[in-house]
């Protein structure tokens, strides 16, 4: 009698496309189609939880940077006042700061003008 793998490969089958449930077509009930769309699916989740990063730092950026306009100065001048005045405030806290608590982000820009003149 020979050997074979019939429950193991049945097992992990049936995992594989228990993940691949509700694919579009045979991506989620033809085994071969399943893995193939599944790796695909698991390095484009990798890649993108690092994409998700740059995004979020990007519309931080857009925010700030729209906030400090409506004061009269540039994105990279408020930015260069901060560290010069060595506040260390990150973009997440100063996006959130520009939008909900505007009379605290606008004394932060008031404070960077002024040492930004100084130089």
């Amino acid at each position: 009698m020979r050997a074979t793998n019939g429950s193991a490969k049945k097992r992990t089958r049936r995992r594989l496309l228990k993940k691949t449930k509700g694919y579009w077509g045979g991506r989620g009930n033809l085994y071969k189609k399943a893995i193939e769309t599944y790796i695909r699916a698991m390095a484009y989740s990798f890649r993108d939880r690092k994409v998700r990063k740059r995004e979020f730092r990007s519309l931080w950026i857009t925010r700030i940077s729209a906030a400090v306009r409506e004061h009269g100065i540039s994105y990279s001048r408020f930015i260069r006042g901060l560290t010069i005045a060595k506040v260390d405030i990150n973009r997440k806290m100063l996006a959130e700061m520009a939008i909900n608590d505007k009379p605290a982000f606008a004394n932060l820009v008031e404070m960077v003008k002024g040492k930004v003149g100084a130089v």
